[in-house]
């Protein structure tokens, strides 16, 4: 547990790394409320970027003015017209023992997902893509829409389907967190997978996520490699949404003269190309200045270990308080958890219910709030789809708070939730 006080001085140390990157520093006090330290990270986040927009005002669109590097904190950046050929160089925004051969920033994380997918059509052509059940909706989506060059199949059950090739055809494996902690779990105990590539989206595990690392091991154990695709707008700037950005990183993990290794070679020009023509690029603007330092990578890791274990804290409660009023629990991730209604639910009529419940107890002064994403020092309630039983809840997003402010949180969401969605009220 994490006591009030320890956590506004953690809290603190957050808003001091925001504020020595800006070259007039203000007074810092130890923050005394979670609205104060939700007001002040990102009342020091809007400082940062209107201070690098006033000093690096010779960064246009057509890079007229001069051709010396623009710089983001440790980030620099060089490029021409429209950012098409941009060049970053800076630390990773990823702390794991295997460092990206190559990356590639995007304009946000479906941008680089979009980038990847339609690059392999040109480099592998027409392609199974094999998909975990729960797979993130949007990404559904656009395969559907607009990556016609791939098959996709949701895995079974038992995923017989990873060892069983049908045709000669490249077999691509798009894992993400969005499914259960069991599926996930049951994945990498798989040996042998006939799969060609793996496509990751770390998004909603941590840049330092010890799955990161098994994911990555398992992948290696058979040859298989791999590139992780990810957003860093959630949890990588420190819960304050500094900008969007996201990320194609290439982890070499086939041996030298595997076959198939020329091929798969030529993905990363490949995946630069549809950035360029789908106008994808990064700002440089979105890059947060105070990534890359030790004081960075261990407020990070703490700030998501308190976010999962309050994520464990709520499972258990609604678990045991709405039973038959909750839809999945445990997700791989452990970031959000979603709430079911005896009454159906639509985007719409979901989408009220997670405006109504945030609005009903920030206005008893508790740190919630009707937004679509995760990672904050608050909770944020929004509509979800769960695009395997094509349901509809709510879901919510899992903060880093005070152990005893979330506990307290919970119970109000508990008690929320069964007045007005249980089976009594829906009648």
């Amino acid at each position: 547990m994490e006591t009030i006080d320890a956590y506004l001085v953690r809290k603190h140390q957050e808003l001091q790394l925001l504020n020595g990157c800006l070259r007039r520093p203000y007074p810092l006090p130890v923050p005394r409320t979670v609205s104060e330290v939700v007001r002040h990270k990102f009342q020091l986040a809007a400082a940062l970027k209107a201070e690098h927009a006033l000093g690096d005002w010779t960064a246009t669109e057509t890079a007229w003015a001069d051709a010396q590097d623009h710089r983001a904190g440790p980030f620099a950046f060089s490029y021409d017209y429209q950012r098409a050929d941009l060049d970053v160089r800076g630390p990773s925004f990823y702390a794991l023992g295997d460092t990206p051969a190559d990356t590639i920033y995007t304009i946000s994380g479906m941008a680089a997902l979009a980038a990847l997918l339609l690059a392999t059509r040109p480099v592998l052509g027409e392609a199974e893509l094999l998909m975990l059940p729960g797979t993130y909706g949007e990404t559904q989506e656009l395969v559907a829409a607009h990556a016609l060059h791939l098959r996709p199949l949701t895995l079974s059950p038992d995923l017989a389907e990873l060892r069983i090739r049908r045709s000669a055809a490249p077999r691509l494996l798009l894992l993400d967190s969005s499914a259960t902690a069991s599926r996930f779990e049951a994945l990498l105990g798989r040996d042998d997978p006939a799969i060609d590539l793996l496509i990751f989206d770390t998004t909603c595990f941590a840049n330092g996520s010890g799955r990161i690392r098994r994911v990555l091991a398992w992948a290696r154990a058979w040859g298989v490699p791999v590139v992780m695709v990810r957003s860093h707008t959630k949890l990588d700037s420190l819960g304050a949404e500094y900008g969007r950005l996201g990320s194609v990183a290439f982890i070499d993990a086939m041996p030298a003269g595997t076959a198939g290794r020329l091929a798969l070679d030529a993905l990363p020009e490949a995946t630069r190309d549809a950035v360029r023509l789908l106008g994808g690029a990064a700002l440089p603007a979105h890059f947060p200045p105070y990534v890359g330092t030790p004081a960075y990578r261990d407020l990070t890791a703490r700030r998501v270990a308190a976010i999962l274990r309050n994520s464990r804290r709520a499972r258990r409660r609604f678990a045991a308080r709405l039973r038959g009023l909750t839809a999945e629990l445990d997700f791989a991730h452990g970031l959000y958890v979603t709430l079911a209604s005896c009454a159906p639910l639509d985007e719409a009529t979901a989408r009220q219910a997670a405006a109504e419940m945030s609005a009903h107890l920030r206005r008893a002064g508790l740190p919630i709030r009707h937004a679509g994403s995760f990672g904050f020092d608050f909770a944020a309630t929004e509509w979800f789809h769960d695009a395997g039983t094509d349901r509809y809840s709510v879901r919510v997003a899992v903060p880093d708070l005070p152990t005893a402010v979330w506990d307290e949180l919970t119970d109000a969401i508990a008690d929320w939730w069964s007045a007005h969605h249980a089976r009594s009220a829906a009648a």
